[in-house]
């Protein structure tokens, strides 16, 4: 997945919106939560960054190409960075990024998720 068709994914997601912030990496939020980050990996390649249930956290942590995610699961969040993304199928990334979206989505309050039209 490259770049524009990440951006592209996550802006089709409802309620979302989009800043660029942490060394021009592209976040991702809803409700003010951030649920996918696209960045840069050190060897100049894309990285893409999103949170997991536990279950698959422990999975993916050990997956090639997958890595618990610098900086947040250091802090115990289960985060997992796909630092490269030319082993990972596309739609293998996007179920990923959508169970991310989901998680934050259900960690709002019920009146934020009315607000955003979440609960319906």
């Amino acid at each position: 997945m490259k770049y524009e068709e990440f951006n592209s994914f996550c802006k089709s997601l409802p309620a979302t919106t989009h800043v660029v912030q942490w060394g021009n990496s592209d976040v991702w939020k809803v409700g003010g939560k951030v649920f996918a980050i696209g960045g840069w990996e050190k060897t100049g390649k894309a990285a893409f960054t999103f949170k997991t249930s536990e279950q698959n956290y422990y999975f993916l942590e050990v997956k090639p190409g997958y890595r618990p995610a610098p900086y947040l699961a250091s802090r115990g969040m289960k985060w997992i960075q796909l630092y490269d993304a030319g082993i990972a199928e596309e739609d293998e990334l996007k179920y990923y990024l959508s169970e991310s979206y989901r998680i934050v989505s259900l960690g709002l309050t019920k009146k934020k998720q009315k607000e955003l039209g979440l609960n319906q």
